[in-house]
């Protein structure tokens, strides 16, 4: 009697399982099926301004050695504007909020981790997340994008990223994004 009674909670705990793992599977891809796939394209400033009174990128981790020519071990937290030219004063069409940590001994490597927060237009409440390898020193890095919310939802694509202007000086940065998403 133990033996069919642990038999059958077993299979109903099975087949609940299963279910379960189909109608989600369902779920989704009735949702996929309705949507169009499209490609959006954005071009965006990114404005890194770690000096002044109110700065948009603090230091929240210095390396444990001051020896490392790469800054190895250094992250910032970031609540960068983003504007539609490369003057802070343009237009504001979100917020590059989240972190970059220097993550080399070799070379100057970031890794990027953040979500472009938009704040106007036709995306705006979206987001599309960021994350992979800056190698800042190149000319032109790309980047995964790696998902999004909103307008965004499923979204996958890469990310170019240009300086514009590096301030030796101050370390203030303003990097040109364009964004390549699809997403439903």
């Amino acid at each position: 009697m133990a033996t069919l009674l642990s038999f059958v909670l077993l299979s109903s705990l099975t087949l609940s399982l299963v279910l379960i793992l189909v109608s989600g599977d369902t779920l989704e891809r009735d949702f996929l099926r309705q949507k169009k796939e499209k490609l959006t394209h954005f071009q965006v400033y990114w404005h890194d301004i770690v000096d002044g009174k109110d700065p948009t990128s603090v230091l929240v981790m210095n390396p444990p050695n001051n020896t490392s020519p790469t800054g190895f071990g250094q992250m910032r937290m970031i609540d960068n504007p983003l504007t539609l030219t490369p003057k802070l004063s343009s237009k504001m069409v979100g917020r590059a909020q989240g972190f970059y940590a220097a993550t080399s001994k070799e070379e100057l490597g970031l890794l990027m981790a953040m979500n472009f927060a938009i704040t106007d237009g036709k995306y705006n409440g979206s987001t599309i997340t960021v994350f992979g390898r800056n190698s800042v020193l190149d000319k032109v890095r790309e980047m995964p994008v790696i998902g999004g919310s909103g307008h965004f939802r499923f979204a996958r694509g890469y990310a170019q990223a240009r300086t514009h202007v590096f301030d030796l000086k101050s370390g203030n940065a303003i990097v040109e994004y364009n964004c390549y998403v699809l997403h439903y």
